[in-house]
């Protein structure tokens, strides 16, 4: 059997190669049909089970977006001109399976347990991917809004998110008003590995210097008048950051979900 040649270099490789988050974006609307298709692309990623437990929600209010950027801390959100918040959603699966004559507030319903919170999390962030990476091959740029999280509740209250749903992140979307340098990657042999996690902490760390080296010149580069600390320093910063008002259990408890099981 011959062997087959691979395009290492094809129009999807080289789109994720160059994936870089884009937070200024041209005063363009974006067109109708290219809606429909990047929402048609988010629907086709993978779904545990077959369950599509997930939902997108398009927002084109300007004082929900407003609301949405206030939440966030970031201006641009507001002014992205295609704008997403993708949830988990159980709700739907739950008003089917009552209709079929399902018990959803007995032990029995199992919808609202971890496992399902996790697994739809993953799809949505699957078909955010998705929808993300179509965006960028049709010269869109896009930047993902985890920042949306600062405030679960009141994202849950803006967006009248009903019982066994949660947001997972947002996505704004828009034609590039700006062209980023790539951002480092670490280096592959702290990040990919062979049958086993390493045991030895010497193996992970030993590679990362000229890493960190990299990462503080990219954002001295990017932002001369506020210099930023090397990887290694963000990683110890983040390990202790107060993490107040972004946990998961109570919001997602108050939502319907008993993680405990």
């Amino acid at each position: 059997m011959a062997n087959t040649t691979y395009d290492l270099h094809n129009p999807t490789i080289e789109t994720l190669l160059n994936r870089r988050s884009i937070r200024a974006f041209a005063d363009e609307p974006i067109p109708a049909d290219v809606v429909d298709t990047l929402e048609s692309v988010a629907q086709h990623a993978a779904s545990s089970q077959y369950l599509n437990d997930w939902s997108a929600i398009r927002v084109t209010d300007p004082d929900v977006a407003a609301k949405l950027a206030e939440i966030g801390g970031q201006p641009y959100i507001a002014q992205a001109p295609l704008l997403y918040v993708f949830v988990l959603d159980e709700h739907r699966n739950a008003q089917i399976a009552a209709a079929k004559g399902v018990d959803v507030d007995s032990d029995a319903f199992t919808l609202n347990g971890s496992y399902r919170f996790s697994q739809a999390q993953n799809d949505a962030v699957l078909a955010l991917h998705a929808m993300e990476t179509a965006a960028y091959s049709l010269g869109l740029g896009c930047v993902i809004l985890g920042s949306l999280l600062n405030d679960v509740d009141g994202l849950i209250e803006l967006l009248k998110l009903p019982k066994y749903t949660y947001p997972v992140l947002g996505l704004a979307i828009g034609k590039p008003a700006q062209e980023p340098a790539l951002k480092p990657r670490m280096p592959k042999s702290v990040q990919f590995f062979e049958n086993e996690y390493p045991q030895s902490s010497d193996e992970l760390l030993t590679t990362l210097a000229d890493f960190d080296a990299d990462v503080h010149k990219y954002y001295d580069l990017r932002n001369t008048e506020r210099p930023v600390d090397a990887f290694s320093d963000q990683i110890a910063n983040n390990a202790v950051a107060n993490m107040d008002g972004r946990t998961v259990g109570e919001p997602a408890a108050r939502q319907g979900f008993r993680l405990d099981r």
